[in-house]
């Protein structure tokens, strides 16, 4: 089975879609390549990091990049697959750093048109909750369902991820 050129994979906290991404971008066959956006501030986060890269196993190549994630699919070949996860901790980044994120996204969504190897990219649903209590909040749900939806829409695949259980809501994985 062959993978999309982009992939977006969507769901809860703890839904299992970044394991499910993961296992899509081994099913390529090609060169598994993992954008990591995290950014590591207290003991908490370490260990959730630490947990995803043992759970990856050998054989990924890891590219840390919290911000520039365009900048980093520059560097993907024809032969590998690369995995995005995540672009909710990609906009955290961008919000908290009081970047342009409608200029961050649009570099983004064209640097997923160009890349020459598959994209995969993980992504919270954030529009399930209540409306947040705070500006900043609702901020963030806002930039997130937008995103989102810009991704979703680019895409050739877009699968949400319940409960360990995928649900193919566009093309087919």
């Amino acid at each position: 089975m062959g993978i999309s050129q982009l992939t977006l994979v969507i769901g809860g906290a703890a839904s299992g879609k970044s394991a499910f991404a993961e296992s899509l971008v081994l099913q390529s066959q090609k060169s598994p390549v993992y954008i990591a956006t995290a950014q590591v501030f207290d003991d908490e986060m370490a260990a959730k990091v630490a947990r995803h890269r043992d759970l990856r196993g050998t054989g990924w190549t890891t590219i840390e990049e919290p911000i520039n994630v365009g900048q980093a699919l520059e560097q993907i070949t024809a032969g590998q697959t690369v995995l995005i996860d995540c672009a909710t901790l990609w906009l955290t980044n961008l919000l908290l750093g009081k970047h342009d994120i409608a200029a961050a996204s649009a570099n983004l969504l064209g640097a997923m048109r160009r890349c020459r190897g598959p994209v995969v990219v993980v992504s919270n649903e954030v529009g399930y909750g209540i409306v947040p209590e705070n500006a900043l909040s609702r901020s963030f749900r806002n930039a997130q369902g937008t995103l989102n939806q810009t991704i979703a829409a680019e895409a050739d695949t877009v699968v949400t991820v319940i409960a360990g259980l995928p649900m193919v809501l566009k093309g087919s994985p």
